[in-house]
């Protein structure tokens, strides 16, 4: 049965042609109706991977904070995530898990490539993927990995036809973004009418008919994209309204019912009230618990690892704002869970980054492979080890028509150090004593200013040159 929408909202689309016109819409394409979309295989070497190869599933949602999930002891105590839970219960969870660009696309383009976004190139939701970047499908491919991409791409430019995948399931709705409800898909290069679907759960229909349908003895790669929780922020039916009279006094004093219409926040897809908004924030996560759920009860823990992110957080009234971009703990950090063999339950405070996934696959796969990452691998953090960085650098680039303004930061245990390309002085934030990022301390510090000043240009001219950070 089709799904209801929710209570009348404008799209983005259509506030965009409404408010700014023509001028403002041009800037927001994404992935529009176009050709590409198809799987290619990479051959087979003899010499790649290890005896043993393990399962590799990962699970990222967008948009999704990592303090909202119920293992975390400060999440709403409206909310359950049982399933999710019952990962982190099985596995590791890693309490300092970032994104080096909490934007949609920069942050996908990081997760597939291992490198940041000044080096991939998908700089904003605006500047296109390079299809000769090497994701970490095509060693994995070649060591002998069946590979699924299944979800959302939406990183700018001619969608390609992927290498390293024999699957390749997306959608180029809403300029990449796709819809909740009814939601066409790309399949294989095919555009496939899904009447009657929810996104959220077909998506993961689809992934469980590729796990399913293999064939035995070969080990397989599963990417799983949801868009869920991005807004609109549309519940399955069985979840709306579950929360319609949940207790809301965990967001931040400073938020207040329309903030969303201030002038930094009007174009984040907020628009209305920010409670029932948030609300429905929360009950679209609820959908997505479940569906994760799903796809634990169809995998092995003993042979596959699972991991499940998300591409960036979200603020929801912290400093009067909502969205993400800022370099605030509310956008950049998110819930990174992994399970699988040799991870025994546990938790780990040390800083992982989205760079990290792409290396640490090929870890537990035992594969060489893409020369070019940034990141490193987190197989040893994540099976009770040491730490493998104590900072790490955040970059956003201006993305029209939002008014944020383009930014680095440097983070390490206890501070956050922000440099903005423009219109603001540069910020210092003591993240232990003042975990909210309340009170700029930079002209009380200048010694700790300056010296987390000099970090980041190192770390400027490490991410730079191509290093490992």
């Amino acid at each position: 049965m089709p799904v209801a929408g929710p209570p009348s909202q404008p799209s983005r689309r259509a506030f965009l042609a409404g408010l700014a016109g023509a001028v403002g819409a041009v800037g927001l394409t994404a992935c529009s109706e176009q050709t590409g979309g198809r799987p290619v295989a990479v051959p087979v070497t003899e010499n790649g991977g290890s005896d043993e190869h393990p399962n590799l599933v990962v699970i990222v949602s967008d948009d999704h904070r990592w303090d909202h999930v119920s293992y975390h002891p400060d999440h709403p105590a409206f909310l359950s995530t049982p399933n999710i839970d019952r990962l982190a219960q099985q596995g590791m969870v890693a309490n300092n898990a970032f994104v080096t660009t909490a934007l949609c696309s920069p942050s996908r383009g990081t997760f597939l490539s291992g490198q940041y976004a000044s080096r991939h190139g998908v700089q904003n939701n605006l500047t296109a993927w390079n299809p000769d970047t090497e994701t970490f499908f095509e060693p994995l491919m070649a060591a002998g990995y069946d590979c699924a991409f299944i979800g959302k791409w939406h990183m700018p430019g001619k969608l390609p036809d992927l290498r390293g995948v024999d699957t390749f399931i997306t959608f180029t709705a809403e300029e990449g973004q796709g819809q909740y409800v009814d939601c066409p898909l790309l399949i294989n290069g095919e555009m496939v009418d899904r009447p009657g679907t929810y996104i959220t759960e077909d998506l993961t229909d689809l992934a469980l008919e590729w796990i399913n349908n293999r064939p035995p003895g070969k080990p397989y790669a599963l990417w799983l994209a949801h868009k869920a929780v991005h807004h609109r922020f549309i519940p399955p039916e069985n979840r709306r309204g579950a929360l319609a009279d949940a207790d809301l006094s965990n967001l931040p004093p400073e938020s207040f019912a329309f903030l969303s219409l201030m002038d930094e926040n009007i174009w984040e897809g907020t628009l209305g009230n920010l409670q029932t908004l948030y609300r429905r924030y929360n009950e679209t996560l609820l959908g997505l618990d479940d569906q994760v759920g799903r796809i634990l009860d169809d995998v092995d823990l003993d042979d596959t690892y699972v991991i499940y992110t998300s591409d960036n957080g979200y603020s929801w009234g912290e400093h009067v704002l909502t969205g993400k971009r800022w370099a605030y703990e509310e956008n950049t950090r998110v819930p990174f869970v992994a399970a699988g063999p040799g991870i025994e339950p546990g938790t780990t405070d040390a800083m992982i980054l989205n760079a990290d996934v792409a290396p640490t696959l090929l870890e537990w796969a035992g594969v060489q492979g893409l020369t070019q990452a940034q990141g490193t691998s987190v197989a040893g953090v994540l099976a009770g080890g040491d730490a493998v960085r104590d900072e790490f650098m955040y970059e956003y680039f201006p993305d029209y028509p939002y008014h944020v303004p383009g930014m680095q930061a440097v983070r390490d245990d206890q501070w956050l150090y922000v440099e903005y390309d423009r219109g603001r002085d540069p910020q210092l934030f003591d993240i232990v004593a003042d975990p909210r990022t309340q009170n700029d301390v930079a002209a009380s510090n200048p010694a700790v200013t300056a010296d987390m000043a000099a970090r980041l240009q190192r770390l400027r001219d490490q991410v730079a040159a191509g290093g490992v950070v």
